[in-house]
């Protein structure tokens, strides 16, 4: 749920999370975003990354879905073969 302020923010419900990351990460973090800055660097990364995976996961299931259909399409295709050369000259 989201509540306008101004044009340009909205307040979402938020959850406090506890989690652990390497050392190396965190100093750069620290270095290239500022202070009350962080979280919302940390939220976007995580959205993008999650973004990222739901992407992925479609694309596997069309691939599994397209892979299983193949031979049913291809028969199909061949049944209406005749109509898509109907009309071409040949070679």
């Amino acid at each position: 749920m989201c509540f306008i302020v101004s044009i340009w923010r909205c307040i979402m419900s938020v959850v406090r999370m506890n989690i652990t990351i390497p050392k190396e990460l965190a100093e750069q973090i620290y270095k290239f975003t500022p202070p009350r800055k962080r979280s919302l660097f940390v939220a976007e990364a995580l959205r993008q990354k999650v973004k990222e995976i739901q992407h992925e996961r479609i694309e596997k299931a069309l691939e599994e879905g397209y892979k299983t259909r193949k031979e049913e399409s291809q028969s199909i295709a061949k049944e209406f073969e005749f109509l898509d050369l109907e009309g071409w000259d040949e070679y």
